[in-house]
């Protein structure tokens, strides 16, 4: 399942991020010009701080990217109980997110700055997503398949397994948000 989750989050990320550069006029399909503009903003000449979004000191910065990725991770393992469907449209929708960013902004000459930012993180952050993915896609096998259980029983035994793995997620992306606040 780690397999198929990280299939499912990277394949995305490595073809719109090759894509994007390919054709640059891609990113429109993706993001809107306002939000272009804002990716451009945190990682263009000039910037006080690299990645800053919604605060000034690194202690907000470090809220504001511990909520953004526990809720990324949580609701990619949470979608697990639709059968698995939202788990992968989770990671399907990231991966291309995270892709056509980075893709993006290597393309307008921002690569330097775009990975010095997230080259201390990023290990963390992009493994806890395909892991809150494995754990979700597990919830998810158990409804398909529960074998000689129930639903709900497999469910359960599903849900012990995949509940510690989404735990350690969690705490892999506070890991990661302490980095991206307080070193990146």
């Amino acid at each position: 399942l780690v397999w198929i989750a990280a299939g499912l989050f990277f394949g995305p990320l490595l073809l719109l991020g090759l894509l994007v550069q390919a054709w640059p006029g891609t990113v429109h399909l993706f993001l809107e010009p306002g939000q272009i503009a804002d990716i451009e903003a945190m990682y263009g000449p000039g910037v006080k701080q690299l990645g800053a979004r919604e605060a000034d000191a690194d202690f907000g910065m470090f809220g504001f990217y511990i909520w953004n990725n526990v809720k990324i991770g949580f609701q990619t393992f949470a979608t697990g109980v639709t059968f698995g469907v939202g788990t992968v449209l989770f990671l399907l929708f990231n991966g291309v997110q995270i892709g056509t960013v980075a893709g993006h902004l290597v393309q307008a000459g921002l690569a330097r700055s775009f990975f010095s930012f997230v080259s201390g993180h990023s290990a963390l952050e992009l493994t806890a997503i395909v892991l809150s993915g494995a754990a979700g896609l597990k919830l998810g096998l158990a409804l398909i398949a529960p074998g000689s259980l129930t639903r709900s029983a497999a469910l359960a035994e599903a849900g012990r397994v995949a509940g510690r793995i989404a735990g350690g997620a969690a705490l892999m992306f506070c890991a990661a948000a302490f980095v991206e606040a307080f070193w990146s």
